[in-house]
């Protein structure tokens, strides 16, 4: 199909739904399934239509859309024991999904088939096998996945090679064989494979592996390696327990690595966003140590690693981030060397002149500054302020002269902050007042009103997140924290951090820093119109 080396075959919508906090709407699912197909899955699996009713909207809206790469799929089960195969209402609703491909498991570990569903052994062959029958009569392409198959393989060979002979026999199209339980290792995947060959043709082959051990992904490329056709996962690892295997890095390994096709090498540069956009629709952070596509994948910290990418990024990256839809970075801490500074330095636009020595001093004071609590390295807009300070780049846009804050509660009413600030600005002085929801909220907004009058720009840039975080808990209330503010203009984000034993204090810091670097980055803009 499709010409491909391997068979994509994604269960996001499915297996993936089963990990804790996800939950996907039938529209969301649509929304999934046509960005996979647009990136040239293979095999798309929709839910299972005989389980819940939000699948079967999703089938019926899906009915609607006409995919171009893709074969949707419908899940579900064998028929059940001592009934007939036609009148087994799972298998009706997997046809009534009317999709291209079905897919159904049975069991192929006897444990499952004597003490969960306690039915004979010679039971579960006939489901097998009239489930199978029962769905091609239909016209539809079947695929079987042989649930716990390493796990029966290993207690009853004999048996689990039955149940494949079996699917087969009833004209099954794929079987896939399937590590349920998370718990084989990859050198067994190849050696259970080197045997099961002689059973099923590889080509007519499968893998669905469980991460529970932290191999989904190796035990996949195994069995790849071992010429299995057809790879089921899930974008970003989604699934139960500890999740499936994860597909991001899989495809990238399988084009990059192994050298063979999968999808358009045009979708391979579109990995890093397309995992976003899934956990953007999952609502669950992307995580950064992702391999490939993470915000940590080509990130670097430590100042010898620095030094060495400067010259060749092949010294410390094993592909280029590109290839996926990433980028190189280099952060800046108290563990960074003069590399970091000058990297750091040139990414922001900043020049550091010809004194050799700068780069050596901006490392000191970080140094000093994160000994004291502050993160440079998740702070980009305090970094860029602080480097344009050393090197004399950067010029005070205002002072402040003072400012009051005030609490007030009156019974149950929501508690009210009131923030006066002066400040001034060369020869002027401006004195305001605002209210807020809270001091750092009040502060906000006389600050923004003072500032206003001589910079309106400033109503541009809007706080998109602030968060708290005490360094050393032993001090209990009286203990130093962190404070990091994001905001946003129309052209990018920025982050600023304050540190204080007094959390308006350091709220402070990182709100004047916050604006300094906007002020600054527009009057640098403005500067290179004037010379361009």
């Amino acid at each position: 199909m499709n010409g491909w080396d391997v068979l994509i075959y994604d269960t996001t919508l499915r297996d993936g739904t089963q990990g804790e906090q996800i939950s996907f709407s039938a529209e969301e699912k649509l929304r999934i399934a046509q960005r996979l197909d647009e990136a040239g899955f293979a095999y798309i699996e929709g839910g299972w239509p005989g389980s819940n009713p939000k699948d079967m909207r999703f089938f019926e809206m899906a009915k609607k859309v006409s995919f171009k790469h893709a074969r949707l799929a419908a899940f579900g089960s064998t028929r059940k024991a001592d009934s007939m195969a036609e009148n087994c209402k799972n298998l009706n609703a997997l046809l009534k999904a009317e999709t291209p491909t079905v897919t159904i498991f049975g069991k192929s570990w006897d444990l499952h088939v004597t003490e969960i569903l306690g039915i004979t052994l010679d039971e579960n062959f006939a489901m097998i096998y009239d489930s199978v029958v029962y769905l091609k009569a239909q016209g539809r392409e079947v695929i079987f996945d042989a649930e716990h198959f390493f796990d029966g393989y290993k207690h009853n060979p004999q048996y689990a090679c039955k149940v494949l002979r079996t699917a087969l026999s009833a004209g099954a199209d794929m079987i896939v064989l399937c590590d349920t339980n998370g718990g084989t290792l990859a050198t067994d995947i190849t050696t259970v494979l080197q045997k099961v060959c002689s059973t099923v043709p590889a080509s007519r082959l499968g893998i669905h592996a469980h991460d529970d051990c932290g191999l989904g992904v190796a035990n996949s490329l195994a069995a790849v390696q071992m010429n299995v056709k057809m790879v089921q996962g899930t974008i970003n690892g989604y699934g139960e327990r500890c999740g499936n295997a994860d597909l991001i890095p899989i495809i990238a390994c399988l084009h990059l690595k192994m050298n063979k096709s999968c999808l358009p090498g045009s979708s391979i540069k579109q990995l890093t966003n397309l995992s976003y956009y899934i956990s953007d629709i999952a609502n669950i952070p992307p995580l950064n140590s992702r391999p490939f596509v993470g915000k940590s994948a080509f990130t670097h910290k430590g100042g010898i690693h620095v030094s060495a990418i400067s010259k060749n990024s092949a010294a410390y990256e094993h592909i280029q981030p590109q290839l996926v839809g990433n980028r190189q970075r280099v952060l800046v801490s108290d563990l960074a060397g003069k590399s970091n500074i000058e990297y750091k330095a040139k990414e922001l636009g900043i020049k550091l002149g010809k004194d050799e020595n700068i780069s050596q001093r901006i490392v000191q004071e970080i140094k000093r500054l994160e000994d004291e609590g502050y993160q440079f390295d998740v702070a980009d807009g305090s970094l860029s302020l602080l480097i344009n300070k050393i090197t004399g780049g950067f010029k005070e846009p205002f002072k402040l002269e003072s400012f009051h804050v005030t609490n007030s509660k009156h019974g149950n009413k929501p508690a009210l902050s009131q923030a006066t600030i002066k400040i001034s600005v060369g020869q002027e002085e401006e004195l305001t007042a605002a209210e807020g929801n809270g001091p750092v909220n009040a502060l906000d907004h006389a600050l923004r009103k003072a500032l206003t009058k001589f910079y309106p720009q400033i109503q541009e840039m809007h706080l998109v997140d602030f968060k708290v975080r005490i360094i050393e808990s032993s001090a209990a209330t009286a203990a130093k924290v962190r404070v990091l503010l994001d905001s946003e203009d129309e052209e990018e984000i920025w982050s600023a951090i304050g540190v204080s034993t007094n959390i308006i204090e350091a709220s402070w810091e990182a709100l004047v820093d916050s604006i300094q670097y906007k002020l600054s980055k527009d009057l640098n803009k403005k500067k290179k119109k004037e010379t361009a």
